[in-house]
């Protein structure tokens, strides 16, 4: 069988054009290009292996509610950094997690908003007793504080955090800074978790990005020493001792396995799942 091209025509001509800092006026530009056409990384559904993982990995995840600490039940919160046409954060939001798009591009957050609209009772209420979550598509830099304040939300507030096509999306550079990132806006253990659907696995990672290869271990290695810069060889292998304990704002991975299903991208030419998917969540004794 034939695999999906992992390098979208156009893309890395338009973000050639700016550098690190400027990433997201590059995403921007290839959304207003678009004028709300398909753009080339959009499978135009979620990816099974969230729906797969939803559901059975509750014992680890838990479910859409939980209680504080007064034992008043709350629905919790998922938030989809770069979550492109929206699908994934409709799916959420279908289980009952109040579901939370983030987007740079305004025409992004568009899309999502007429996706929502025209294809959102593709994604019926899992759950009749636990209803349907809140929907909201926000414009914003992951990186900053501004979409938070604009939605009167905090940091370390969301419980769930689903990562897919966003690490493999940024220049290696920004690991740490997407790895720092994420412990900010994580709930404190034992309620945050974040899902990362690992991809491209099989792409060489010598090879230019988006998307960057992104192996397992460049996974771990970030996420267990958010903020610090990771040595990688001349071929961008990531040189990281796995046997280290996380730093003490690390994040502990806590699950991981192949998923039975997944986007024909994140296949081989034999078909083979290459996809990884990974949970992880704050170690109980830590706190930002």
């Amino acid at each position: 069988m034939s695999t999906p091209s992992l390098i979208p025509s156009g893309v890395h001509e338009v973000l050639a054009k700016y550098k690190d800092g400027n990433y997201v006026d590059g995403w921007a530009e290839l959304w207003d290009k678009s004028k709300g056409d398909r753009l080339p990384w959009d499978r135009g559904f979620p990816n099974p292996a969230l729906e797969d993982t939803l559901i059975q990995k509750r014992a680890i995840i838990g479910g859409p509610l939980g209680q504080d600490a007064q034992g008043k039940t709350y629905r919790k919160k998922a938030l989809v950094p770069g979550c492109g046409r929206g699908v994934d954060v409709l799916l959420l939001a279908s289980f009952g997690y109040d579901a939370y798009g983030l987007e740079y591009s305004a025409t992004a957050v568009d899309v999502c908003q007429e996706e929502q609209a025209k294809n959102g009772d593709q994604y019926p209420v899992r759950d009749a007793e636990i209803g349907q979550g809140k929907i909201t598509f926000v414009q914003g830099d992951f990186f900053e504080d501004t979409w938070l304040e604009k939605l009167n939300l905090t940091r370390n507030c969301f419980d769930v955090i689903y990562d897919y096509t966003f690490f493999c999306a940024l220049n290696p550079s920004m690991r740490p800074q997407w790895a720092l990132r994420h412990t900010q806006l994580l709930a404190d253990s034992p309620r945050g978790h974040l899902i990362c659907l690992e991809f491209p696995r099989h792409k060489d990672p010598s090879v230019q990005g988006p998307p960057w290869g992104s192996a397992s271990e460049a996974y771990r290695a970030h996420l267990s020493h958010p903020g610090e810069e990771i040595p990688y060889d001349a071929s961008r292998q990531c040189q990281f001792d796995s046997s280290k304990a996380p730093s003490a704002q690390g994040l502990e991975r806590v699950a991981y396995w192949q998923p039975e299903r997944t986007h024909e991208v994140g296949k081989n030419e034999k078909g083979e799942v290459q996809d990884r998917v990974s949970i992880w969540q704050r170690p109980p004794q830590s706190s930002l």
